[in-house]
C-alpha cells in the first residue's frame, strides 16, 4: 500500500498507548501533510529526547539533568517523599500542583503474575533515601489496583521499623462524582477513609 519506510512509522506510532493502527495512519498522513510545520520540528524534538533525556539518579524520573530539575529545587519540601509508580504518575501530580515535597518513582508496581518484585523496582535506593536525616515522611501514592495495594503495603512493611511517618493517598468518591455511579469497591474505599 505503501512505502516501507511509510509502513515502518505507521508500525511504531501503532505501538504507543492510546494509538491503534487506523489513527497511527492518519497520523502518518497528517505528519505527511504538514511535514514542515509538524514532521521536522517532531523529528528533531524526538532527535533531542534521544541524545539528552536521563534518568534521575536520585529520585528515578526522567529530564534533562542529572539530578533532576524537581531534585535540585530548593524551593522543595525535603523533608517528604512521595513514591509513585512511575512518571507519569509523577507528572500528574505535579500538573494537579498537589505536591511540594520530592518523590521517588518505583518503576512499576509488584506483581506476582509478572515476574515483578522488589529487586524489579527501585525499593533499595527508597530504602537508602528513607535513611537520610532530613526525611521525615513518606507519602505512598501508588495506584488502586491489587498491585499498587501490594506494593504500598510492602513499602509500609520495609519501613516500619523506621521512625518516618508513613501515609497514603486517600481512595475514595471523586470531586464532582455521584454515588450512584460509583463501583462498590470505591464506595467501601470512601467509607473507610472518612474523615
Amino acid at each position: 500500500m505503501a512505502g516501507q519506510e511509510i509502513e515502518d512509522l505507521v508500525k511504531y506510532l501503532a505501538r504507543l498507548p492510546g494509538l491503534g493502527p487506523r489513527s497511527a495512519r492518519r497520523a502518518v498522513l497528517q505528519l505527511m501533510r504538514r511535514r514542515e510545520t509538524l514532521l521536522d520540528p517532531l523529528s528533531d524534538a524526538l532527535q533531542a529526547a534521544r541524545d539528552n533525556i536521563k534518568t534521575c539518579s536520585s529520585c528515578g524520573t526522567i529530564d534533562t539533568r542529572d539530578p533532576c530539575t524537581i531534585c535540585m529545587d530548593p524551593r522543595r519540601d525535603e523533608s517528604v517523599i512521595c513514591v509513585v509508580e512511575d512518571v507519569g504518575d509523577l507528572w500528574a501530580l505535579e500538573r494537579a500542583q498537589a505536591m511540594k515535597g520530592r518523590y521517588h518513582v518505583l518503576g512499576g508496581c509488584l506483581s506476582a503474575l509478572d515476574g515483578v518484585g522488589p529487586e524489579e523496582l527501585n525499593m533499595s535506593a527508597l530504602r537508602s533515601r528513607c535513611a537520610k536525616p532530613e526525611v521525615s515522611e513518606i507519602i505512598i501514592a501508588t495506584n488502586a489496583t491489587v498491585e499498587g495495594q501490594t506494593t504500598a503495603h510492602y513499602i509500609m512493611d520495609m519501613l516500619d521499623d523506621t521512625p518516618l511517618k508513613v501515609t497514603r493517598l486517600a481512595h475514595g468518591v471523586p470531586v464532582g462524582g455521584e454515588l450512584d455511579y460509583l463501583d462498590d469497591g470505591t464506595l467501601i474505599a470512601a467509607m473507610k477513609s472518612r474523615r
